[in-house]
């Protein structure tokens, strides 16, 4: 029988650590046990800690056996893991910011709940990060079931960066704002293909937004507001990570990492109620003009 699960304590998570990952959940224990697995497999990224915050409906879904025997693989593999629950539901951004808020590391991941990470992904994003010292770095996640559907027009919005990346001022409306479509489908797989590059290397490309695998400097994603927009918008909006990545673009700038090691589920999404994009609000907000 599957014992209790000791959650652990913010006070005792709550640590001078190089890297935490931060995983948002609701009502999903399949998709949350292939995540944990995923990164209980993870090398060369010692000690990294991992919060999962759940917003079932029911009992959390880190209690399904299949979920609570990765957190104890993590946890004898010398991750620390602290589980919590956050209820009642206020909204992704609001969600986001109480996973922040839980971490003192200096890279925060944000990973979705529905993302499996190859063994190396972890230790090649935060390798890209510290050396590029821009504000995050994110793997655009595959959708393997389009691996046979090519896009070749959307290929052309891949564009790597030639040093460090700088900070850009990105809107919709722009060429900048279309490199989104690269990370759609298996896309950025087949720009893999093209690329070739060598066993261990990795690129950094420019990006408008990426979803699912997003790895910060945690003082700067702080530094340009993190998720603390969620107080103005709707709870039932989409889109937060966009407004997050936008903000941190702008003063520190980006990038995403080729290759990507970050797979799609492709479960249904457990947030049906979208009424509002965070990022429209935020953009909406941050380009009215001002009283003189």
């Amino acid at each position: 029988m599957n014992r209790p699960l000791d959650a652990g304590t913010p006070e005792a998570f709550r640590t001078d650590r190089l890297v935490d990952v931060l995983i948002p959940t609701r009502n999903r224990p399949a998709e949350l046990a292939v995540t944990l697995a995923g990164l209980a497999a993870q090398e060369g990224v010692p000690g990294f800690g991992v919060v999962v915050s759940d917003q079932s409906d029911a009992e959390p879904a880190y209690a399904h056996p299949a979920a609570a025997t990765m957190v104890r693989a993590l946890r004898h593999r010398g991750h620390p893991v602290l589980l919590t629950r956050r209820l009642p539901r206020r909204g992704l951004a609001e969600h986001r910011a109480y996973l922040l808020a839980a971490s003192a590391a200096r890279y925060v991941l944000n990973l979705d709940d529905d993302v499996w990470l190859e063994p190396g992904a972890l230790h090649r994003l935060v390798t890209a990060i510290g050396e590029l010292g821009c504000g995050f770095v994110g793997n655009g996640v595959h959708g393997l079931s389009y691996v046979d559907d090519v896009r070749p027009e959307a290929h052309g919005h891949y564009e790597e960066w030639a040093g460090p990346p700088a900070p850009e001022r990105i809107r919709p409306g722009t060429p900048e704002w279309d490199r989104a479509r690269i990370h759609s489908a298996a896309n950025l797989l087949h720009v893999t293909d093209q690329v070739a590059p060598p066993p261990g290397a990795w690129r950094a490309y420019k990006v408008s937004w990426i979803g699912g695998c997003v790895l910060y400097d945690r003082a700067k994603l702080v530094d340009s507001g993190g998720f603390d927009f969620w107080r103005r918008v709707h709870e039932k909006h989409q889109g937060e990570d966009v407004a997050a990545q936008l903000a941190v673009l702008a003063r520190h700038g980006g990038a995403g990492i080729l290759p990507s090691g970050a797979y799609h589920l492709e479960s249904p999404t457990t947030v049906t109620e979208r009424d509002v994009e965070a990022w429209e609000v935020v953009l909406a907000d941050e380009d009215t003009p001002q009283p003189a």
